[in-house]
């Protein structure tokens, strides 16, 4: 079924083009779950260590640019 729908797909050019926006809009947003997924490990690991008394600056910094 699955090369059905590629040799469906390749038919149209304006299909195939928007294919290829929203594989690359996945592949981004699993790099950012990835980013925030590793930001969230390492804020844990200084939960745990007890040298999370604030937040840092670079965070702070980021946030504030964000909002």
């Amino acid at each position: 079924m699955a090369k059905a729908l590629v040799g469906y797909v390749g038919a149209d050019p304006r299909l195939v083009d928007d294919n290829q926006r929203l594989r690359r809009r996945v592949a981004d947003l699993e790099a950012i779950v990835l980013r925030l997924q590793a930001e969230n490990d390492a804020l844990q690991a200084q939960v745990h260590d007890g040298d999370l008394l604030t937040v840092p600056e670079h965070l702070r910094q980021h946030a504030a640019v964000r909002a």
